[in-house]
């Protein structure tokens, strides 16, 4: 018995002889570990306040590997939790599969994606490149030597979302800003991987850039503390992530999935499923964080320039083009 199955095995006994178990709601975390300081973290904030608030108790699980996502559904949807909360596009397709036997069952993922929604699951979206969109302008304002930076995690579709809205804010707060990007890997090896972080960190400031924007989960950890290290910008991602390294983390894009979560395990029975709830700046779902940390990093020019493109981007005046459009992005070589 592998060591995932004997944590949800016991799991899943302790729930069903335990009638007051049967309506906890579980969560399980994407590859990178709950404690990533960035997206499973933001997930493991939303339930930790949920059961602060509550008193209740959440199940939850460290997935290690791609093939443990079904499994780990399976056996909570056996133990009676509900509603079970899961992270991460990779997911989705296993939610796909195993909705259908349990249909009892309310199934939550964060960040993916399915053609045909299951009655029993609620799919939740984020307007990432809104939120990136902003900081893009800080880092181009913030920059000294014209160059700024993007690293992404793996190199998929969400993070090149992520990119192309850094980009294009970038290039509208100064049109002839130069932009180096990379991506991490194409293994879910880089979401956790702050050495490669840290060394694509080194190779885009020999290339000029003085601020760099992390999109990479537990491999941002890598690029901000180089960042920290060398004495330039960076900008953190899904959690407020300003506190790491105090003044010298410019700001985070943050992505309420705490609050996704928090809402999921909230509305329990009563949540609405069979469709995609999609958060953006009109939803407080995506924005920037301004704290003791940064504040003084943040002109009231450069505050007052991004809260008003927030303000345009939901009223309609300017359109984040969405990689997702077209899969291509119009400013930056995705």
């Amino acid at each position: 018995m592998t060591f995932l199955n004997k944590i949800l095995a016991t799991t899943a006994a302790t729930a069903l002889m335990a009638g007051a178990a049967l309506a906890d709601p579980a969560l399980i975390y994407d590859l990178g570990g709950k404690y990533d300081k960035s997206f499973n973290e933001a997930a493991f904030n939303g339930a930790e306040r949920w059961a602060q608030e509550t008193g209740g108790k959440y199940l939850e699980i460290e997935l290690q590997s791609e093939a443990q996502r079904e499994q780990a559904l399976r056996r909570f949807a056996e133990a009676g939790a509900n509603p079970v909360v899961t992270t991460g596009f990779a997911i989705a397709s296993a939610i796909e599969e195993v909705a259908g036997d349990y249909p009892d069952t309310k199934f939550v993922n964060i960040d993916g994606f399915l053609p045909d929604v299951p009655d029993n699951v609620q799919m939740i979206a984020f307007q990432e490149h809104q939120g990136s969109y902003l900081v893009g302008m800080l880092a181009a304002m913030a920059s000294e030597s014209g160059t700024v930076g993007f690293i992404g995690g793996m190199d998929v579709p969400l993070i090149r979302h992520f990119g192309c809205g850094y980009a294009q804010g970038a290039k509208a707060a100064n049109p002839d800003i130069n932009i180096v990007a990379n991506m991490t890997g194409t293994t879910p090896t880089a979401w956790n991987d702050p050495v490669k972080g840290s060394e694509l960190a080194k190779a885009q400031i020999s290339q000029g850039a003085d601020v760099i924007y992390a999109a990479a989960g537990g491999t941002g950890v890598g690029v901000l503390q180089t960042a920290a290290d060398e004495g330039i910008l960076s900008i953190g991602v899904d959690s407020n992530q300003n506190h790491l390294h105090p003044g010298k983390v410019l700001t985070s894009m943050l992505k309420r999935v705490d609050v996704a979560v928090y809402n999921a395990m909230m509305e329990g029975e009563m949540l609405e499923t069979g469709g995609t709830m999609v958060l953006g700046l009109e939803e407080n779902g995506v924005g920037y964080a301004v704290d003791e940390f940064n504040e003084a990093l943040l002109s009231d020019e450069m505050k007052a320039a991004a809260d008003e493109a927030r303000q345009k981007i939901i009223d309609g005046e300017i359109d984040v083009v969405s990689y997702y459009a077209n899969d291509s992005c119009p400013v930056l070589n995705f």
